[in-house]
């Protein structure tokens, strides 16, 4: 089993999961974050700390959002390590709640530091 981030993270990218991550898991787009399931050891502390519950463990996924287990396991290997905080996106207020977001995902690379 892996942790997968699903549609509620793109447009904001909050990065307080990234901080608590203690192997570094975790992947930088754009536009929204992924979850590296090589990496991650399900450890489950940066559930918590995600401000729009974009987290899920695999079998925890809402079945709406299935399609994000393929999109972290591939977008996983396109994008660059993120190992610390962030400022959010400046829209991220304004699309913390906002619903069907998928045709926002940016799938480039982010600038990961």
């Amino acid at each position: 089993m892996t942790y997968i981030v699903a549609e509620p993270c793109i447009k904001c990218k909050y990065t307080d999961c990234v901080e608590v991550c203690p192997v570094d898991a975790f992947r930088e787009g754009a536009n929204c974050l992924v979850i590296d399931p090589d990496i991650c050891i399900d450890c489950d502390l940066c559930v918590p700390e995600c401000p729009v519950q974009a987290i899920f463990s695999e079998d925890d996924l809402p079945e709406k959002w299935t399609e994000y287990l393929e999109l972290n396991v591939r977008l996983a290997t396109e994008w660059p390590e993120i190992s610390s905080t962030k400022d959010e996106l400046p829209e991220a207020d304004e699309f913390k709640d906002v619903d069907d977001k998928r045709h926002l995902l940016d799938e480039s690379p982010g600038n990961a530091s």
